[in-house]
């Protein structure tokens, strides 16, 4: 089954094309692949980045829309990455950057064209864990941008990925949201005149 990758903003992609299309954004950016790039620099596959922001008692994650992230292609591999956020006066070009996670990305978008059922592509960041997701929603309808992990979707981490936690290997959200929780959640602290 084909994956469904909702379509970006136009007013997301415009300014990830402005930026590309200046060489001080270019320039000043820390991505020297991109940088140095021979072939024309284009965004490719945006991906609404979704947040972890809590997961409930009873097991529901919590999540907002943070923005979305395009892969920047040059010829046939993705050299970088471009960031859009959502301002009060609308969407806005945040940063372009470069590292493990694109090529992740890629890696994991290839292996997710071959699910036996149809998703939607999205990232979920858990930054209590440092750790990046692609997000596999099964309502293919939806515009990318709500809704909250189900737990028959998949979560794909991408590498590299917290310890004991596998790279590119596909959960169901109901089998990692409990192991989420217990490595986001703090300690409580120990009781006074306890040993510590």
């Amino acid at each position: 089954m084909p994956l469904h990758v909702p379509p970006a903003p136009a007013p997301a992609l415009r300014t990830v094309l402005t930026a590309l299309g200046s060489p001080t954004a270019v320039r000043e950016a820390h991505t020297p692949a991109l940088r140095t790039a021979q072939q024309e620099a284009v965004p490719d596959h945006p991906l609404p980045l979704h947040v972890l922001d809590s997961i409930s008692a009873e097991g529901v994650a919590q999540t907002r829309l943070a923005g979305w992230r395009f892969l920047i292609r040059c010829a046939d591999r993705a050299v970088a990455a471009a960031e859009t956020r959502l301002t009060p006066d609308g969407w806005a070009f945040s940063h372009f950057f470069e590292g493990p996670y694109i090529a992740s990305t890629e890696r994991a978008l290839r292996q997710a064209e071959s699910a036996a059922q149809p998703f939607q592509a999205r990232l979920l960041s858990v930054p209590g864990l440092y750790m990046l997701t692609l997000w596999l929603h099964g309502d293919c309808a939806s515009d990318g941008t709500t809704g909250h992990p189900d737990p028959a979707d998949l979560l794909v981490p991408l590498a590299p990925a917290p310890p004991g936690i596998a790279a590119h290997r596909p959960h169901r959200v109901a089998e990692l949201l409990p192991v989420l929780t217990l490595r986001v959640t703090p300690a409580p602290p120990p009781l006074l005149g306890s040993p510590a």
